[in-house]
């Protein structure tokens, strides 16, 4: 049905267009947010949002309205939408065709559904205006019929409000009415908005907005968006410790870490012939990383906040990371350790207000000294850590019965994650070159050079381990190749050997031979995580991050052809400083070339300051690559 509208109308109409907006497929005129706090924390939200295609592209993203909810805990409906056609019409699409179906789930299966209407082609210049109802929450506790959707922790509200899209916005506001009776904690983040507060019958309302948001142009390899753009944090607890004591209670109640007689034979089973209790800690992690696949669906009663039952996840063999988490708690009990949950934010910051920033539980053991110790399940499959350094400069809460702080995780020492390639090598008067290298590592570096082989079925091992060799020399030949069995990970770090000869490894002109050995030209490149960051810009105006910590040693000896001499090697390089470091040089005494490079990468996230030092050690050590040695016969 069509039908003339006018509000709206005048402001799609002075809104502008892809002029004003270069390089943006929409334009979000406006999207407001009204939240109704109830006093059991029941919330009644309401969003209405007014979008505006600029090109085709916009237009045909915005062909298709739809919203994702879990049923277990929350209820969505669409009131309106409506479409304003560029020539002054609107169309109000029938609410009786909005489709709801299951969601596409990937490794996580907890019947998470979405609902859907399509509002057919689409021009530039056309809007789409959504009216929204939701109730409940994101993370799902399950209770009785009516309780469902009132949080787990009863009474209380939070919210996490992103004030940033990937279009520009003309205006947002959020508005929250909560009951008289809570106190309601805030804080805007990165940026500034426009705040008011009064009083409306029984409920205080606050109401923030902000106008003309654009895009943020974004950095290569920088921290998540919810670090650095604007965002609203919102919480009625009173802090952290109130959270970590609801958290720990709330599991104990539910009984989730009870064992069994079964578990207690397999934690029996697991810990015979342990050497201590750090053996013992590392054995039980060790299980639950490698034995519980990681797969999530739906158990009933036992969800979000609450974990699973271990004696549940021992018989089914899977679950997600609260899964893998609780059944280590339940055996570690079962062991007579003190262990409990901890959540955290794999990906992005934990900000200091107490709203539930949360997507990963981990475990924590207290050990005999009475220090805690973290732990991962999810994280260390067939890695030689218990807690993923991967994870390290980032947030947790524990959930133990003295209640505890917002905690951060440290920034693990290089040196747990170092590289070590060693090559030797001889170059015949031919230009050929032969010999053989190693590359040996630790920590998140093992994982990475052990994922070589655990990543691919045995029979192509070895032609992995020679690809690394033929993606600098096409021409080489591979005569023998070994490797550390990759299931015996904690037995041994990963070690990769190849032996090789590569026929015109150097360039011949007369007398002279030219070439750079294997490892100046990166051998092995793909286990140093440092090589692939674009080192164009010279300034970052954002954290960014690497993968992990790490060290890199190389070293490689060349037998040069009897009776020659060096007729021209590169200088020494020494860069970078505090952060960020490598030297690197070559020596020779009589016909014996050597190679020595060491780069130290100190954390895995840096701030913007940190990029000079970071980008010239990264630049030496590609000027190694490009540069060529020189020998006269």
């Amino acid at each position: 049905m069509n039908i003339h509208a006018g509000p709206v109308k005048d402001l799609i109409a002075k809104s502008g267009d892809a002029s004003k907006y270069t390089g943006n497929d929409q334009l979000v005129i406006f999207d407001s947010t009204l939240v109704d706090m109830q006093e059991s924390g029941l919330t009644y939200v309401v969003s209405h949002s007014l979008t505006k295609a600029l090109n085709s592209k916009g237009a045909l993203d915005l062909s298709v309205i739809k919203s994702g909810y879990d049923p277990l805990s929350a209820y969505i409906e669409f009131r309106e939408v409506n479409i304003y056609k560029k020539d002054g019409t609107v169309v109000r699409l029938d609410m009786k065709n909005v489709m709801d179906y299951p969601a596409p789930a990937r490794a996580i299966y907890w019947g998470a559904r979405e609902k859907m209407i399509a509002a057919g082609r689409l021009e530039a210049g056309d809007a789409v205006e959504v009216v929204q109802f939701r109730k409940g929450f994101t993370y799902a506790l399950l209770q009785g019929d009516d309780d469902k959707y009132i949080p787990p922790m009863r009474g209380h509200f939070y919210d996490i409000v992103e004030f940033f899209d990937h279009n520009p916005v003309s205006e947002k506001v959020y508005q929250v009415s909560i009951p008289r009776s809570k106190t309601l904690q805030f804080r805007f983040y990165n940026g500034e908005a426009s705040v008011s507060s009064w009083i409306v019958k029984d409920k205080l309302v606050y109401t923030f907005t902000k106008t003309d948001m654009l895009p943020l142009k974004s950095e290569p390899r920088m921290v998540a968006l919810s670090d650095i753009e604007p965002k609203l944090l919102l919480s009625t607890s009173p802090d952290w410790l109130t959270k970590s004591t609801w958290f720990y209670k709330v599991n104990e109640d539910f009984g989730s870490f009870e064992s069994t007689p079964e578990i207690k034979a397999k934690v029996d089973e697991i810990l015979k012939g342990a050497k201590d209790e750090t053996d013992s800690v590392a054995r039980l992690t060790h299980w639950c990383a490698d034995e519980i696949r990681y797969s999530g669906i739906s158990m009933g009663c036992g969800e979000g906040f609450t974990l699973h039952k271990g004696s549940m996840t021992f018989t089914d063999r899977c679950g997600v990371c609260k899964d893998k988490a609780g059944m280590l708690i339940t055996m570690l009990r079962a062991a007579g350790f003190k262990s409990y949950p901890a959540m955290t934010m794999a990906g992005s910051r934990i900000d200091y207000i107490p709203a539930d920033q949360f997507n990963h539980c981990v475990t924590v053991v207290k050990l005999h000294d009475g220090k805690y110790k973290l732990l991962d399940p999810t994280w260390v499959p067939f890695i030689r850590e218990l807690w993923s350094s991967a994870e390290q400069q980032q947030q947790y809460l524990m959930g133990v019965p003295e209640g505890a702080d917002l905690g951060t995780t440290p920034v693990s020492d290089p040196g747990n994650h170092n590289i070590n390639i060693e090559g030797n090598t001889e170059l015949l008067a031919d230009g050929s070159l032969k010999g053989s290298f190693s590359i040996q590592a630790e920590g998140q570096s093992d994982a990475a050079v052990r994922g070589l082989l655990r990543n691919a079925p045995p029979a192509l091992w070895s032609q992995n381990i020679e690809k690394e060799i033929l993606k600098l020399w096409p021409r080489a030949v591979v005569a023998k190749t070994a490797y550390t069995d990759p299931a015996e990970y904690r037995e041994n770090a990963e070690k990769i050997c190849i032996e090789f000869l590569i026929p015109g490894f150097a360039v011949i002109s007369g007398k002279t031979l030219l070439f750079t050995p294997l490892s100046a030209a990166e051998i092995f490149k793909n286990f140093q995580g440092q090589l692939s960051f674009e080192t164009d810009p010279a300034e970052r105006k954002y954290q960014f991050r690497d993968r992990c910590s790490r060290e890199v040693n190389i070293h490689e000896t060349m037998t040069l052809p009897t009776n020659c001499h060096a007729g021209r090697v590169p200088a020494s390089l020494d860069a970078g400083g505090k952060s960020a470091s490598y030297k690197g040089s070559y020596t020779v005494k009589g016909n014996t070339l050597e190679f020595t490079s060491k780069a130290v990468f100190t954390k895995r996230i840096y701030d913007p300051a940190d990029w000079p030092e970071f980008r010239s050690s990264i630049e030496a050590q590609n000027k190694f690559s490009e540069k060529a040695v020189t020998i006269e016969l």
